[in-house]
């Protein structure tokens, strides 16, 4: 596998999902010649005809020592698995640090069955894919690891550092693409501080911004989401990212991006530029952060909701793409819904 060479996924719900290709990873099987596959022969669950839902989370990446896992952790993944059973989730959508501190040392540790398999354990988990960033921590350990993962779990998807995702409801004709991005492979690392030191190889940001430019130029989906470890914008510890404002949102408003999702800061929060992009930050799987030490760094009007003063609990963001709208849902622990929102199809 080269890493610097993204493969692109493609999904058809109600037919079969074809999985990406390549001499390192033995895919699930693929019905490639069905109009319609079995479900009990499918790998993955054949999903509705009328929407797409999934979870977008981040930072669940449990503790180095044992037990290996938070309270938070735990109870979060309770929930996930509750609403996935209740809302018939497509695949979840991980933004990285999935495990702290210092990531995998390789596809054999330990970590990836008491910090993931052991943990994220609702029946509702096992048919559903994990589609997977790396973080700033996880690139402190081998992320190469974590990428070879996938042909162990039948459920972690990790073909590249960045990749294409795209999705299509068949009934109503209506196309989601989301394009999986390294932020830490574009800014650096933060190591110890609090903002990345500027990338490690700078050939390999500038390839990588320049297929994210392609991809986002190309696109015509109804529904066009970019993910990523570091936040654009934020209010919490880290705040804004200073090198994805500069390089990464031109992009996102030239090219009418519907949303970023991302996490880092250890906190959810709902950021909209005017009518424009909206800002989904999800990084409460493990911890909670309560600063708002950025908040003045957000022009007040921007900022719809964040949980850091209300809230002990973590959560995640459930989203389901419909014909005419995309509906964002902020969860916590114990069936708590703390915010909900709508953001519109693409105007092409």
């Amino acid at each position: 596998m080269t890493l610097s060479s993204p493969h692109s996924t493609g999904h058809s719900f109600c037919v079969q999902i074809k999985q990406w290709m390549s001499e390192d990873y033995s895919p699930p099987p693929v019905f490639s010649d069905a109009d319609t596959c079995i479900p009990s022969k499918c790998h993955w669950r054949v999903s509705r005809c009328s929407d797409i839902q999934f979870i977008a989370f981040g930072d669940w990446g449990g503790l180095p020592d044992p037990p290996y896992v938070t309270f938070i952790q735990k109870a979060t993944a309770d929930e996930m698995g509750r609403v996935m059973q209740n809302s018939r989730t497509d695949f979840v959508l991980d933004v990285g640090d999935n495990f702290y501190y210092h990531g995998v040392s390789d596809v054999n540790d330990f970590r990836f069955k008491e910090t993931f398999e052991n943990v994220f354990t609702a029946p509702s988990f096992a048919n559903s894919p994990w589609y997977i960033l790396a973080g700033n921590h996880d690139h402190l350990g081998n992320v190469s690891a974590q990428i070879a993962y996938s042909a162990v779990s039948q459920r972690w998807t990790f073909p590249n550092l960045y990749y294409e995702l795209n999705f299509k409801i068949p009934k109503a004709n209506v196309s989601l693409t989301i394009l999986m991005i390294d932020t830490v492979v574009i800014c650096g690392n933060t190591y110890q501080a609090n903002q990345p030191e500027g990338p490690e190889n700078r050939w390999l940001a500038r390839e990588q911004l320049q297929w994210i430019r392609e991809k986002l130029a190309h696109s015509r989906s109804d529904y066009l989401i970019v993910a990523g470890h570091y936040p654009v914008w934020s209010i919490g510890q880290h705040g804004p990212t200073p090198c994805l404002v500069d390089q990464l949102r031109p992009l996102l408003q030239k090219y009418n991006v519907t949303a970023y999702i991302s996490g880092h800061d250890h906190s959810l929060q709902f950021i909209r530029e005017g009518g424009g992009i909206a800002y989904i930050i999800s990084g409460s799987g493990n911890f909670v952060d309560t600063s708002t030490e950025n908040k003045e760094k957000v022009p007040r009007d921007w900022l719809h909701f964040y949980n850091s003063e209300i809230s002990a609990l973590g959560g995640f963001v459930l989203i389901q793409i419909t014909a005419e709208q995309m509906f964002v849902s902020y969860r916590q622990p114990y069936g708590m819904v703390v915010f909900q929102t709508v953001l519109p199809k693409r105007k092409l």
